[in-house]
C-alpha cells in the first residue's frame, strides 16, 4: 500500500492571523461603582503573509502597542483569536511561541539588562531555550553579532558603553539568535538619531532578505513605512480604518484620517509653514467614544450619517476601508 503524500500546507498559510481581536479595560472602577470600559483594540481582523512587511500606523492611543503585545502573547485578548502558522497562540507553549515571534522595542537601552555584558545578553535566549552546547552558543553569538554589524570585541562590553545604534543592534541580535520567523518592531528607530535610523532600517531590510523574516512594523512615522512596508494598516481608536498596499496608502489614501496623517509629514522646504493636519479637534476620549464613525468629530468631510451610524467595512482586492465617504466594491 502506498503511503499518503505528506503535503506541507505551511507555505500556503499566513504567517500570522488576527481574527475578531478585541481588548477592553475597565477604568476608574471602585468598590461601589463600576468602571468605564476602554476598548483599546476593537474587532481587528488581519492577515500577514509569510515574508511580508506590514506597517501599522496611527497616533498615540490608537491601539498599536496593545495589538502588538497581544500578538506577542504578552497580553490576553478579551475576544478573538491570534494564529501563527494556523495555530492559536493560546495553545502554544510560551517558549515555543518565543521561538516563532520576537519583539524589537523602541528604547534599546531600557530593554537591555545594564548588569549583563553584550555576550551574556545575546546568550540568554539560547540558554532559556536550551539550544546547543556552550560551544554552539559561542559560535551562534559570534555569527549573529557579525550579521548585525557588531564588532566581536563588544562581547565583553556593557550597554552603557555602547552608542544608541549599537544597543539597537544588540536588541536585534538577541531577537534573531533563536531564529524566529516573525519580528514585531515597535518604533525601533524613534529613539535614535536620524543618521543612525537609516543604518538600522537598512540592516533590518538586509536581515529580512537573509532570513526570510516576516515583519510587523508599529510606528507613527510614515517615512519609515514608505521605506520598510509592503502593506500599511491605519489604526484609529482601536480599529483598522484603512488597509492596503503601502504604495497606494502612502500616495493616495482614501480615509480622511489617513489623508490627515499623510499631510502631517514635514517638508524639507524651509519656506513652507508647518503642515495643517485638517483635524477639527484633538484625539477623542476613548472612555466616551463618539457615536457613529469615531473619527467624525475631527473630520472636515463628515456628513450626518457619519455622526449616527458606524461606517461599513468594505474591500476591493487588497484594499480595505471603513468609511461612509469612500465605500469600496464589497467582496465576500
Amino acid at each position: 500500500m502506498t503511503a499518503p503524500l505528506n503535503h506541507d500546507n505551511r507555505a500556503l498559510q499566513p504567517a500570522l492571523e488576527v481574527c475578531g481581536l478585541s481588548r477592553s479595560f475597565s477604568v476608574g472602577g471602585g468598590l461601589l461603582r463600576q468602571g468605564k470600559i476602554l476598548r483599546a483594540v476593537d474587532d481587528i481582523n488581519l492577515s500577514v503573509r509569510r515574508g511580508e512587511s506590514l506597517g501599522i500606523v496611527g497616533e498615540s492611543g490608537s491601539g498599536k502597542t496593545t495589538l502588538s503585545r497581544m500578538m506577542l502573547g504578552l497580553m490576553k485578548p478579551t475576544n478573538g483569536v491570534i494564529k501563527i502558522d494556523g495555530r492559536n497562540i493560546a495553545n502554544i507553549d510560551r517558549l515555543e511561541l518565543a521561538r516563532k515571534i520576537q519583539p524589537i522595542f523602541q528604547d534599546p537601552y531600557s530593554s537591555l539588562n545594564p548588569r549583563k555584558t553584550i555576550g551574556q545578553i545575546i546568550r540568554l535566549p539560547l540558554e532559556a531555550h536550551g539550544i546547543g552546547t556552550s560551544k554552539d552558543r559561542d559560535e551562534a553569538i559570534e555569527q549573529i553579532m557579525e550579521q548585525v554589524g557588531l564588532p566581536l570585541r563588544l562581547q565583553h562590553s556593557y550597554p552603557s558603553q555602547l552608542s544608541g545604534g549599537q544597543r539597537q543592534r544588540v536588541a536585534i541580535a538577541r531577537a534573531l539568535v533563536v531564529k524566529p520567523e516573525i519580528l514585531i518592531c515597535d518604533e525601533p528607530t524613534s529613539a535614535l538619531d536620524v543618521s543612525v535610523q537609516a543604518q538600522i532600517l537598512n540592516l533590518l531590510t538586509d536581515l529580512r532578505a537573509a532570513f526570510n523574516l516576516t515583519y510587523i512594523f508599529i510606528t507613527h512615522d510614515l517615512g519609515v513605512l514608505d521605506y520598510m512596508a509592503d502593506r500599511v494598516a491605519v489604526m484609529y481608536m482601536g480599529r483598522i480604518v484603512e488597509l492596503g498596499p503601502a504604495r497606494k496608502i502612502l500616495a493616495a489614501p482614501d480615509h480622511p484620517y489617513a489623508q490627515a496623517l499623510l499631510s502631517s509629514i514635514l517638508t524639507p522646504d524651509p519656506h513652507l509653514d508647518l503642515p495643517d493636519l485638517s483635524l477639527a479637534q484633538g484625539f477623542p476620549d476613548p472612555l466616551n467614544p463618539p457615536t457613529g464613525c469615531s473619527f467624525h468629530p475631527r473630520c472636515a468631510k463628515a456628513r450626518d450619517i457619519c455622526c449616527t451610524k458606524p461606517p461599513p467595512v468594505t474591500r476591493a482586492q487588497d484594499h480595505l476601508i471603513e468609511c461612509h465617504l469612500h465605500p469600496l466594491e464589497l467582496h465576500p
